[in-house]
């Protein structure tokens, strides 16, 4: 099993969930500033900003002139309507945030006086520290800003999955079972190592492996919960799956 997996053949498309995802409100409100477009536009540039950080920074930024970048989009973003015209029937949040990133970071140079701190109003609060320091972990290999923004997106849909599933465990008083079982539950590391944590915790073969299974299973139903968020179109939450595995696995 890999961090991200499909499901299983046979699985229905469309949903009952997907009618009200994050990305499906921000496009059928388009230009109109509904708040709860508003809201859900928010809620995916906070959960989704730090691939933009990185991707300025690979771009040659400074961290000081990546984090006003991006702050300065979202700005332009979120206030300034940049939504208008956007097209409703289809498109990944992942593909029209890199393009409209790219668009603003093009006319930035006309106005850059303006996104300099305190130049205007902060829409999202982002940890500027915490940002640099993620960044100097990314790989030095990995030269192409627009793989490094892309593999940064996977990474950050896994990083919201794995919170989700900690959160669930944690309200049900098992957060020390998450702590275990994490491996497990992302990756294929075998009989043996199942065996082992399952001693560690006092639970036999066959509990251990029913934990694992329910575990997993709700996992690759929040990683589909997840990227249906960024999505327009049910049919797009394989697609997008698929591809985000690949940019894990390659």
């Amino acid at each position: 099993m890999t961090p991200i997996e499909t499901e299983a053949k046979g699985t229905p498309a469309k949903v009952a969930w997907f009618a009200t995802t994050r990305w499906t409100v921000v496009l059928g409100a388009g230009a109109d500033s509904s708040p709860d477009a508003r809201r859900a536009l928010e809620e995916l540039c906070r959960c989704y900003w730090y691939p933009l950080y990185a991707y300025a920074r690979r771009r040659g930024q400074g961290p000081e002139d990546a984090e006003d970048l991006v702050q300065g989009f979202f700005t332009r973003l979120i206030e300034q309507h940049l939504l208008k015209g956007l097209q409703r029937e289809g498109g990944r949040f992942r593909s029209f945030l890199l393009t409209c990133f790219n668009r603003f970071m093009g006319d930035a140079r006309d106005y850059a006086g303006r996104l300099k701190r305190g130049g205007g109003q902060q829409v999202l609060s982002l940890d500027a520290e915490l940002a640099e320091g993620r960044y100097q972990l990314e790989p030095a290999d990995v030269v192409d800003p627009e793989k490094i923004f892309e593999r940064r997106w996977a990474l950050t849909i896994l990083e919201t999955v794995l919170a989700r599933l900690r959160g669930e465990l944690e309200s049900e008083g098992k957060g020390g079972l998450f702590q275990h079982l994490q491996a497990l539950v992302v990756g294929d590391t075998g009989a043996a190592r199942q065996k082992e944590v399952g001693a560690r915790l006092g639970l036999s073969e066959g509990a251990m492996a029913v934990t694992v299974h329910r575990l997993r299973r709700r996992y690759r139903g929040l990683l589909r919960e997840e990227i249906a968020q960024t999505v327009s179109r049910p049919e797009e939450v394989e697609d997008e799956i698929r591809h985000l595995r690949g940019l894990l696995c390659g």
